[in-house]
């Protein structure tokens, strides 16, 4: 195949989305994504455009990346009057984002990219910007210039998906996923989108600090540590997780899950749930931001078997999880791509997936996927690996190995190939002498005359 011929200086980006990488912004994965997408395009060089609902406390454009990342901060006017977050007034949110981001983007992005022979990739996450991207196709349409945007929409999840209008989003973009789970799920409802998959920063890959685990392994004095990290949801199999401690505890092994959930009272079934099954669970908290102080926490609940983590961990802590436990459960029954299996797997942890698909997961060679939902099933391969020195160490290797197929920059590439493809549909990649003549057509434009 042919170099790639989409390069920093005739390509553009937007990306919209409802989150972002300010901490107003951040609700979950999709923050995560776009922050590190939007990172990593800059840093290869494009001119990057960033909009979010942004905290209202903070700069409306801010620049980043030595001026190719830029942020712009949306519907601060609205933030500021919902100080709990991007989702709080969200329909007002909606409203604004949806009315004011296609003019605003015509005239200090899209127009001026044009005027410089620049194709402009305008890319739609989720269901909040369905409609925005609908209405940049249209207003793009009207006046002479959507071949000159390649528009791609994404789908991370299937939350809302009965709020969107398929046939217009169909005709206004191209439809995008990120695993081929989503992609099978969207195709029994009469879509093919292409799939992008998602990504890891490439420090992620570095170097778990292997005296940080062995302190936090001695400081557990468990026999076994499994960890799970994720919101308080039915898919996200906690059942499960809470059955196969009682399981190997009932073995004779002392057993410790390091559970971290979100704020969903599902949570406090869970909990009950677990001393039903004669599990001690102790609450865990910490004000201290650093490792004494996470490790303090810990060894003071440690006679538990169920340390319920209450406290923020940040992504270098939960990689000491990570690479510490015996088993990491990522176990979800509707798990659209599973990026803390990935995480989990750049630190060398040994991640438990469900059978739902994940593209990164191969079973005993990089992990363990659960084809039931039978707690015995974790039990079972938890307690062979932990036996099993050989094999841990090999598909701690192979889980790092795989992981560096995933990070960013890796995932990129593949996403300027799809991007070139529809671009070269377009026309959009084209000579100086066509792009001379755009440059003309935009002015023209500008200057309010008809071509």
């Amino acid at each position: 195949m042919n170099p790639i011929q989409i390069t920093p200086e005739n390509t553009e980006f937007v990306i919209l989305s409802f989150e972002g990488p300010d901490l107003y912004s951040l609700a979950g994965g999709l923050g995560v994504r776009v922050t590190n997408l939007s990172y990593s395009l800059s840093e290869a060089g494009f001119k990057t455009n960033l909009f979010y609902v942004g905290d209202p406390e903070l700069k409306g454009i801010e620049y980043r990346n030595n001026g190719n990342l830029i942020l712009h901060r949306w519907c601060q006017w609205i933030s500021k009057y919902h100080q709990y977050g991007v989702y709080e007034g969200e329909h007002g949110k909606l409203y604004d984002y949806n009315e004011s981001i296609p003019p605003f983007l015509l005239d200090n992005v899209i127009l001026p990219a044009i005027s410089e022979g620049k194709m402009v990739v305008i890319m739609g996450e989720e269901w909040h910007t369905a409609e925005v991207m609908c209405r940049i196709h249209s207003l793009l349409t009207s006046i002479g210039l959507r071949d000159h945007a390649v528009l791609f929409w994404n789908a991370n999840n299937t939350y809302s998906f009965e709020q969107i209008d398929w046939n217009r989003l169909q005709s206004a973009a191209t439809i995008t996923t990120v695993s081929r789970y989503m992609k099978q799920i969207m195709k029994q409802m009469g879509l093919n989108p292409i799939v992008v998959t998602n990504g890891i920063p490439a420090a992620l890959l570095n170097k778990v600090d292997e005296t940080l685990t062995a302190r936090f392994r001695q400081t557990m004095a468990a026999d076994l540590v499994i960890s799970k990290i994720a919101r308080w949801d039915r898919d996200k199999q906690w059942e499960s997780a809470i059955e196969a401690t009682a399981r190997l505890k009932a073995r004779g092994l002392r057993t410790i899950l390091l559970a971290r959930g979100g704020i969903e009272p599902y949570g406090n079934d869970i909990i009950n749930q677990a001393c039903s099954l004669g599990l001690k669970v102790h609450d865990v908290w910490t004000d201290g931001e650093d490792f004494e102080d996470y490790f303090k926490a810990v060894e003071g609940a440690n006679s538990a078997d169920i340390l319920n983590i209450r406290f923020h961990c940040p992504q270098a802590l939960l990689r000491i999880f990570y690479n510490t436990s015996d088993a990491v459960l990522a176990n979800s029954v509707h798990e659209p791509f599973g990026l803390v299996g990935l995480e989990a797997m750049a630190a060398e942890g040994i991640v438990f997936t469900g059978g739902t698909g994940e593209d990164y997961a191969i079973p005993f060679y990089n992990s363990f996927v659960l084809e039931t939902q039978d707690p015995a099933e974790i039990e079972t391969y938890v307690h062979y690996i932990s036996n099993n020195q050989v094999k841990k160490t090999q598909i701690r290797q192979a889980a790092k190995e795989t992981a560096s197929l995933f990070t960013w920059p890796e995932v990129i590439k593949n996403l300027l190939q799809r991007i070139e493809y529809h671009a070269t549909k377009q026309g959009l990649l084209r000579t100086t002498l066509d792009q001379n003549k755009a440059i003309k057509h935009t002015s023209l434009l500008k200057k309010g005359i008809a071509v």
